[in-house]
């Protein structure tokens, strides 16, 4: 642009430049569309500009040809040195490689699993805990700072019916017509009665039942959750907002605001302007708070508490919720853009072709003990995390504890397994990435085997995948991603050695074949580090 020979139009401005890695290798290393972007605003053919481009990026070092497809697309090859700079530097950023600082200063809020304290966490908590956890990963991966966030509902007409459920097993009766089965529910009863003896001829014993239960069942989610790798940073208690008064505070200052109108003897939220498909009462005609209300005063509070973005992560049941949540930040004075949801669908487990539907515990719920005990947390973790959360899945207990191939977790696990081999192998055989001083020996241009070539690229994508999954909020991009990395790799270690065979002597190639093993197993380590899945050693 400097030399005049692309010149900007009168108020144009540069567009963002985006490079970007074909999907078809044999389309170069690299490809942007950046001619396309600059035609109109220097008023040139996109095919004349990419022309000029491409004449500018062969006189590039390190770039071995540019080819110009279709409209205008430029397609970038770099020279084997070029390229297989990329294994040096991943080794050398080592955990930090993919890592970033697009969501830097950013607080997050992320608000996930949050199951009602009457039972144990079912398979759809438990995706919600696999991804949600891999999410909070990706997210700070990119910068943020984020607070895992576990919403306690400890009030409720669902409470009720557990504390019911509960005195109704200690003294002998069926569980309420409306309460809850299961063996988990007999266990809880006996624990409470051993531990309190005179619980059933206390003043109020469904009280009693209803505190002790809620205890002791949110102890052993809490424990399942951590045996499962995941920690929450605040556990957020649903009473708290209306023993404190925040509520009925709230809704006091909102009448005065105009973010609520009356009508038919209630207070209305304008939930409907936000795609509710009609608005919500907030105050009901006798005075009481609507459920709606606990949920803008747990906005605040979370606004309060210094965060930037509200993430919620709900069942698929709670589509409506979306505009609701936006409407409570709405009525606060604050932006909609404040608050995101994510909706995530069913999960279904499957043994020999047909759904499994029963738990021994907890009766006709499956739940995460049932999944970790089938096929241990790293299968389950990473299987519920490799779909997109807007789809149903079903999981095959078959298959995740299958040892071959066809088992993503295993297939990617084992990669990781084979890239450590390698490196054991080639330190017997007397192969190190540094010579007998300790300097470091590295000839990028000898990466030049087309298998070389292939798992730089898909080394080289790692970053704009984990990128884009904080981008989309979609961690499931990184597990589909070092599954391309672990078939690239696998075929890699089956046309290139590392160690020499027989007599051969270590040569610069050995050394050079070693940095990108290395590099391979440091961003499939990373990458199942962000979805807390274990990078095995052996296998």
């Amino acid at each position: 642009m400097s030399e005049g020979v692309l010149a900007l139009g009168d108020g144009a401005a540069l567009p963002e430049v985006r490079i970007e890695r074909p999907k078809n290798r044999e389309h170069g290393d690299w490809a942007t569309n950046v001619a396309m972007q600059l035609a109109k605003k220097v008023g040139r053919a996109p095919r004349d500009v990419a022309a000029v481009v491409k004449d500018r990026l062969e006189h590039t070092a390190g770039v071995a040809s540019v080819d110009v497809a279709g409209p205008g697309f430029l397609n970038i090859t770099l020279d084997a040195a070029a390229a297989g700079e990329l294994a040096r530097s991943i080794v050398e950023q080592g955990a930090a490689f993919g890592t970033a600082d697009s969501l830097a200063g950013t607080a997050i809020n992320l608000e996930f699993v949050s199951a009602n304290p009457t039972g144990p966490v079912h398979l759809g908590g438990t995706r919600w805990a696999a991804v949600g956890d891999s999410l909070a990963r990706v997210l700070e991966a990119q910068g943020a700072s984020v607070v895992r966030e576990y919403y306690f509902n400890d009030a409720g007409a669902q409470i009720d019916r557990f504390a019911r459920s509960l005195l109704a097993r200690a003294q002998g009766e069926p569980a309420p017509e409306d309460g809850y089965g299961g063996e988990y529910i007999t266990d809880i009863a006996g624990r409470i009665v051993a531990e309190e003896p005179g619980v059933l001829d206390s003043g109020d014993p469904q009280e009693a039942f209803r505190a002790a239960g809620v205890e002791l069942m949110f102890a052993e989610i809490k424990s399942s959750l951590h045996e499962f790798g995941v920690d929450f940073d605040v556990y957020f208690h649903e009473q708290s907002l209306f023993e404190n008064g925040a509520v009925e505070g709230l809704l006091e200052q909102l009448k005065g605001s105009g973010a609520l109108y009356f009508a038919d003897g209630a207070w209305w939220l304008r939930s409907s302007a936000y795609g509710d498909d009609k608005d919500r009462v907030v105050i009901k005609s006798d005075g009481q708070a609507a459920y709606i209300a606990g949920d803008i005063a747990y906005f605040k509070d979370k606004r309060d508490r210094g965060a930037d973005l509200c993430i919620y992560m709900l069942g698929a049941d709670h589509h409506g919720y979306v505009a609701r949540l936006k409407a409570a930040a709405a009525a606060l004075g604050d932006s909609p853009d404040r608050v995101e949801v994510l909706i995530g669908q069913m999960v279904n487990l499957v043994k020999d072709g047909v759904p499994v539907r029963m738990s021994k515990r907890a009766g006709n719920v499956v739940t995460m003990e049932d999944l970790v005990e089938a096929v241990g947390v790293d299968a389950a973790r990473y299987s519920l995390t490799r779909f997109s959360v807007d789809s149903n899945i079903d999981i095959d207990l078959d298959l995740l504890t299958r040892r071959s191939n066809e088992n993503p977790v295993f297939y990617v696990q084992y990669a990781h397994a084979r890239t450590c081999a390698v490196g054991r192998n080639a330190e017997a055989a007397g192969v190190s990435r540094t010579d007998a001083g300790g300097a470091p020996v590295f000839d990028a241009a000898l990466l030049d085997h087309p298998m070389e070539g292939e798992l730089l690229a898909a080394l080289g994508q790692y970053p704009s995948v984990l990128a884009q999954a904080a981008q989309f909020r979609e961690p499931h991009r990184v597990a589909r991603h070092l599954e391309v990395i672990a078939g690239t790799y696998h075929r890699w270690y089956d046309a290139c050695r590392v160690a020499p065979q027989g007599d051969e002597e270590v040569t610069g190639l050995h050394r050079t074949r070693l940095w990108l093993n290395d590099a391979a197993r440091q961003v499939l380590a990373n990458g199942l580090g962000v979805l807390g899945v274990t990078a095995p050693e052996r296998m």
